[in-house]
């Protein structure tokens, strides 16, 4: 690229009649008519060079006199503009030489009539676009020069960059020259979009952190190419777009993952690099990720080569194989806080927001500044529709509803809240403290290296022990509610695989999925996939053991939420209980919790029998079960009432009873309920 920067800071340039744009000195006196003037008469020079037809020779002098009329020094027809092709000539380091071919190849785009006479120079009326033999003529090289020659071959400015085609499969005189539609608007200094490239334009932030000024500086130093590593919370985008802020210079943004599905990667690349390059602005390519395998590794390349600089916005670290030279590697900081809340004030316009409810909570979600824009507008639609203003609760539903699907996702719908949980109210204070954790994580985080360096991760991970039934996994949706998160339940069946190294490859596609949704990770029975390491007595408690070891290691570079739930506690291993942040463990429910159960959810049942009224005490002091077989008792006893066309009482409760004790495969407490049922 080489340092483009003081190029393309300078305003946009005027030019001049007589003006040298190259660096090279040109193969014919440089044009002092409006350039296509200037190439009607090239073009009547070499047809009385050529020996053509009588009547082909007339038509063409026919032609030439009509193209000299309209593009004469007072003419109004208007074309190519000496500040298009200067621009053109800084950015892309054209030579003269370029410009001319330029200018040869874009004439039947310009004016029909060129195309005519090209035609009939040709002596083929089918052949509207000149041959590259041609336009070597009429820019004035020689067609045996290898130095005019190179600069129609691939790795040639106009090539290269995509402002001239070459057509065909014929030797290189006899094909033919095309300039994209997109370049010959330049050329008339229109500036709209490429369809292509409008396809993707991704609306960003700038956010100016330290790690943008010290990028800005590398492209400063020349460096061609700063290399983004993403991670979930982060404001990749708005650091990369930084960049260009703090050097003063316009963006273009652009999202591979958008482009139009007929659309190739190479393409939607080289689309990019020149749009960026003509509007003389900085590239910010996101989703580089897709340019990394081994097929599309060339297009690093042709980023690196780009004569605009360009910062390519990724999840994946960079691979020194990947290229030759290096790029600027940066690490996106996390989108901290008061970050966060700035934004949020700035998008939402809400007055004193720290005092309305839900404020706290919607500025803890992990947002970055492009999804926070993305989530306010959504939240003004969804007020606009209701025809009542936006507020932080229409926020957070617009954040909750555009969060993308993940396989087993469960989204916030009727959400639960602590009210919803029946349990002792020193669990009910841990699980508080929990969401406070997460909700103040960042501000304490960004203290310092509180939770220790190395590769350890900023998430949060807590177990939940207990007995089936005792609210674990009603907890688990309660903290996403309260956090704003969907809760993403790991399905073991699709995680445990019997085939070495599988498992750890399945788990870090799950952590990979729960960081960048930014959900919150729920391990259902976790005993059965997290068991204690146990002695090695054949290889396969050897690569059983690896696995606990790998996910040890995951854990700790975790940057979510994770929520692991066992029936047995005992089965952990030690090690792995040192990684956690918080154990809570659901006691089965004594006899006022469980009448408090009882109550909680017989509330739920419209028609109540008052001649068979349901002893809450009775059933407290005798039916011992957890809350979630309670539910189970309390929906059965709904359903035979409803099916028996009378209110629910305490008959229907007992049948219920003992359907559900029998289920589980347990004694009946009472003798003589089996009676009932």
């Amino acid at each position: 690229m080489g340092n483009l920067l003081p190029i393309l800071v300078r305003p946009p340039l005027t030019g001049g009649p007589g003006r040298h744009y190259g660096r090279v000195p040109p193969l014919s006196d440089p044009p002092v008519d409006p350039p296509l003037l200037h190439l009607v008469r090239q073009v009547r020079a070499a047809r009385e060079r050529r020996r053509l037809p009588q009547e082909v020779a007339q038509r063409l002098d026919a032609v030439l006199d009509v193209l000299e009329r309209d593009h004469s020094a007072s003419a109004e027809v208007g074309g190519p503009t000496e500040r298009a092709l200067a621009g053109l000539a800084e950015v892309f380091r054209l030579t003269d030489l370029d410009l001319h071919l330029l200018v040869v190849a874009s004439g039947p785009d310009l004016d029909v009539n060129l195309g005519l006479a090209f035609s009939l120079l040709q002596e083929d009326v089918s052949r509207l676009r000149p041959s590259a033999g041609l336009a070597l003529e009429l820019a004035g090289a020689g067609s045996l020069s290898t130095t005019a020659r190179a600069r129609l071959s691939p790795a040639g400015p106009l090539l290269k960059h995509g402002l001239v085609e070459v057509l065909g499969e014929a030797p290189l005189l006899h094909r033919g020259l095309k300039v994209p539609d997109r370049v010959v608007a330049q050329l008339l200094e229109d500036a709209t979009l490429d369809p292509v490239v409008a396809a993707m334009v991704v609306d960003v932030v700038p956010v100016l952190v330290p790690e943008a000024l010290g990028a800005g500086r590398a492209f400063a130093a020349g460096v061609p190419l700063v290399w983004v590593r993403s991670r979930p919370g982060c404001s990749a985008l708005g650091l990369a777009t930084g960049v260009f802020s703090s050097l003063g210079l316009d963006h273009l943004t652009i999202d591979l993952a958008r482009r139009r599905p007929a659309t190739s990667l190479e393409s939607a690349v080289r689309a990019g690099v020149r749009e960026a390059a003509l509007q003389r602005a900085g590239l910010v390519v996101t989703g580089a990720d897709l340019l990394t395998d081994e097929e599309h590794r060339s297009l690093l390349a042709l980023l690196e080569g780009a004569p605009i600089p360009v910062v390519a916005v990724a999840q994946r670290s960079w691979d020194a194989s990947w290229l030759a030279g290096l790029p600027y590697c940066v690490d996106a900081p996390v989108t901290g806080p008061a970050v966060r809340e700035a934004l949020w004030r700035d998008r939402l316009g809400l007055e004193a927001a720290p005092e309305r409810p839900g404020w706290k909570e919607l500025v803890s979600l992990r947002l970055t500044p492009e999804e926070i824009a993305q989530t306010s507008d959504y939240a003004a639609v969804i007020a606009a529709a209701r025809e009542e203003p936006v507020s932080v609760e229409t926020a957070r539903e617009a954040a909750r509803r555009l969060s993308v699907d993940m396989v087993g996702t469960r989204h916030a719908q009727g959400a639960p809240t602590f009210d919803d949980l029946v349990l002792p109210p020193q669990v009910l204070a841990t699980l508080q403290e929990l969401v406070g954790w997460a909700q103040h994580r960042d501000e304490v985080l960004g203290q310092g290296p509180l939770a220790g360096k190395g590769d350890k991760g900023r998430g949060i991970a807590a177990l939940f022990s207990g007995s089936p039934g005792t609210g674990k996994t009603l907890a688990a949706h309660v903290i996403a509610a309260e956090l704003g998160l969907d809760l993403h339940t790991v399905e073991l069946s699709s995680i445990v695989d019997k085939y070495i190294g599988e498992t750890e490859k399945n788990l870090e596609r799950v952590f990979d999925e729960a960081e960048s949704l930014n959900v919150l990770l729920f391990f259902d029975e976790a005993d059965a996939l997290f068991g204690s390491r146990s002695e090695v007595r054949d290889a396969r408690d050897r690569y059983a053991n690896q696995e606990v070891a790998y996910l040890l290691q995951r854990m700790e570079q975790f940057n979510g939420i994770a929520i692991l739930a066992t029936n047995l506690r005992g089965n952990l291993d030690v090690a792995f209980s040192r990684r956690l942040h918080f154990i809570v463990h659901f006691p089965d429910p004594d006899v006022g919790t469980r009448r408090l159960l009882w109550e909680t959810h017989l509330q739920a049942v419209a028609r109540r029998d008052p001649d068979d009224p349901v002893d809450l005490d009775q059933l407290a002091e005798t039916v011992e079960l957890a809350g979630g077989d309670i539910r189970n008792v309390v929906l059965a006893a709904a359903y035979a009432a409803v099916a028996a066309g009378a209110p629910l009482g305490m008959t229907h409760v007992v049948r219920a009873v003992v359907r559900e004790y029998r289920k589980l495969g347990r004694r009946l407490p009472v003798p003589g309920l089996s009676v009932l049922d």
